[in-house]
């Protein structure tokens, strides 16, 4: 049986968009898959049953080439594409196969908008082991939550999960959007995030009419977070982590893009059909990579989707999918 070192140090999206690979992998091949991220982002990985171990990054960067020396491995998989990883490789001499971030196409599309290839982020990582003769079985992302699991909230009643945070605040839709979007509707709504927006939900409730409101924000961990949006009927979230767990869980999403946008390959892979993107100035190639760089405005042109956009969808999803629920649209 030969063992294999995937690399993924981050970030939380990155390592669940691995998530194929690592099934595609253990279910095809049958291969000993370890995998190498940093120590906070190990709770990503610790349920999934396709691994066989999980190496968390040290400060020390040497004592991690050591523990991995030992290993023996017999092909890395770097699904990173960084300093580190390289050093890695490396140090540990053995066959190895690179993920292609298509800097130069990025480059391109952002700031000549010139589209070249158009795949998501998954494609690219599955022609990182082509060499292994691997295919894409189609059955989307995972996301495996611990059994112990649970959070003090009634999921048995349909309510919406809203992902507030992002990267950057360029990304994110403002709380003036939310509060638009949430006093039109009479329906429970969790908002899910970290610690960073915790202030940020207590007010979306302090200046909201809707008592329906919950905010999670920064008293969850991420399978606890997992967990609320796996039971939930409707998932809104901006580009980040959470959507992609989302995704893992077959839900319906609408999701906000402003300075990032879908054609850069990072958009909810295989989710529900149902699902939406809602985009500012689509016609405009991405602002940035990242997201932290708005070329409209400062606080990000995410700020210019209209909250009736997302209120009318949000309408539409919900009859389309006859959830029981109550919501009123005021124009």
């Amino acid at each position: 049986m030969k063992k294999i070192l995937i690399i993924r140090l981050s970030s939380i999206g990155d390592i669940v968009l691995t998530s194929p690979i690592i099934r595609c992998l253990k279910l095809q091949k049958g291969f000993e898959i370890h995998y190498l991220t940093k120590p906070e982002y190990s709770i990503l990985l610790e349920s999934n049953p396709y691994i066989n171990k999980i190496h968390k990054l040290k400060s020390n960067f040497n004592e991690t080439i050591i523990d991995l020396k030992y290993e023996n491995y017999d092909f890395i998989i770097d699904l990173h594409n960084n300093i580190r990883s390289w050093l890695i490789k490396l140090n540990l001499r053995c066959a190895s196969s690179t993920y292609k971030k298509g800097t130069l196409a990025k480059y391109l599309l952002i700031y000549f908008n010139i589209l070249g290839s158009n795949l998501h982020i998954v494609e690219k990582y599955f022609q990182a082991i082509r060499i292994f003769n691997v295919i894409n079985d189609n059955c989307g992302l995972d996301y495996f939550i611990g059994p112990t699991v649970e959070v003090d909230y009634n999921i048995n009643q349909s309510y919406i999960a809203w992902s507030v945070g992002a990267s950057y605040n360029q990304k994110m839709l403002s709380e003036k959007q939310i509060i638009s979007v949430i006093n039109k509707i009479e329906f429970p709504v969790v908002l899910l995030g970290g610690g960073d927006e915790a202030k940020m939900g207590d007010t979306i409730i302090q200046k909201s009419t809707n008592k329906r409101i919950y905010n999670f924000c920064g008293k969850l961990s991420l399978d606890q977070s997992a967990f609320l949006i796996k039971n939930s009927c409707l998932v809104l979230s901006n580009d980040t982590g959470l959507m992609h767990i989302a995704a893992a869980f077959k839900k319906i999403i609408i999701s906000f893009w402003g300075c990032t946008k879908p054609v850069l390959g990072f958009y909810p892979y295989m989710s529900d059909y149902g699902s939406i993107q809602i985009v500012s100035k689509p016609n405009l190639s991405p602002c940035s990579k990242h997201g932290n760089y708005c070329k409209i405005q400062k606080n990000g042109c995410i700020k210019e989707i209209d909250p009736k956009v997302i209120l009318n969808e949000i309408n539409r999803l919900m009859k389309q999918n006859n959830i029981n629920c109550h919501l009123e649209s005021k124009h």
